[in-house]
């Protein structure tokens, strides 16, 4: 057969029928999707990995699944969430809404499986360059705690198993996942931003009251998010950039600071207890963390060490 007979041939009656059926599986999920819904083929896979019809898949490790085991944590099945959100006009509520959309689908597929939470779940992007939007994807591990009923709001929580166990032991519940960020642009109409001209070290104020200004209105927004799941955070990506724009020779430049964290909100019984308006934050960025496990876990957006934006 030449490479032009493919264009020509029909497709034989069994591929039609396997093409009709990706074309249905694929509305069935654009329709569950777009009313909330978890699609049917999703919910009789997990409910055939809660039933133990099917077998069920984690993102743990055998050390992790040892662990979880022995402290009455059953995995049910790996679960799943992404969405492509296009910012429009404000990156800061673009980046809110795209992880929150995430989060609840999420969620609806972790109450199909009969889940009381989600564990290990880490936060994805796809390196795609399309412009002023970005994928907000989520991956983790649905399990079911002994002695609770299946939960109609399941835990969500980015840290990895043995952490999870590790802050159980110590009698702090993980609550779910709090996003804080804010962008905000400045035009230099002074030209000395960036301290062009000067002969010694010095300091650029406007961009250091930028950068203040910035991350001190991500960090309050972290908190109100948490507010009402937990009395403490676990802050583990702070990710920052600064751009700077050029408008024309003899014009003023522009500069574009933004900064986002993300974290695993906790609920702490031990001690005097946090007003819940004004949550304690544990930063934990680059994977450096006082319960166990070292690696990289969170890499939902590049490091500071490269060029490039989101």
């Amino acid at each position: 057969m030449g490479i032009l007979d493919w264009f020509t041939t029909t497709p034989d009656p069994d591929a039609q029928t396997r093409l009709a059926a990706a074309a249905q599986r694929q509305k069935a999920i654009l329709d569950a999707v777009q009313s909330g819904r978890v699609a049917a083929a999703t919910r009789a896979r997990l409910e055939g990995a809660r039933a133990g019809a099917l077998p069920w898949i984690a993102t743990l490790s055998p050390a992790e699944l040892l662990i979880v085991k022995s402290h009455g944590i059953t995995p049910i099945a790996s679960v799943s969430a992404t969405c492509w959100l296009h910012y429009g006009w404000s990156w800061t509520n673009g980046h809110s809404e795209g992880w929150e959309t995430a989060l609840q689908r999420l969620r609806e597929e972790a109450k199909a499986a009969r889940a009381n939470a989600v564990l290990d779940v880490k936060m994805r992007t796809v390196p795609l360059a399309v412009e002023s939007s970005m994928d907000f994807t989520l991956v983790g591990t649905a399990v079911k705690v002994e002695g609770l009923p299946p939960s109609q709001y399941p835990i969500v929580a980015t840290v990895p198993a043995l952490e999870f166990v590790k802050l159980l032991e110590a009698d702090v519940i993980p609550t779910g996942i709090a996003v804080g960020a804010h962008y905000e642009w400045m035009t230099d109409w002074r030209r000395n931003a960036a301290g062009a001209g000067a002969m010694r070290n010095i300091e650029s104020k406007p961009l250091t009251d930028l950068w203040e200004v910035v991350r001190q209105r991500a960090h309050s927004q972290l908190r109100a998010s948490a507010a009402a799941q937990g009395n403490g955070v676990l802050a583990h990506t702070n990710f920052s950039q600064m751009f700077e724009r050029e408008n024309g020779e003899g014009q003023p430049k522009d500069y574009l600071a933004r900064h986002i964290v993300i974290a695993t909100t906790v609920d702490s019984r031990r001690g005097a207890p946090i007003l819940h308006h004004m949550p304690m934050v544990v930063d934990m960025h680059a994977g450096r963390t006082p319960l166990v496990g070292t690696s990289r876990h969170h890499q939902s957006y590049a490091s500071n060490d490269r060029d490039g934006d989101i």
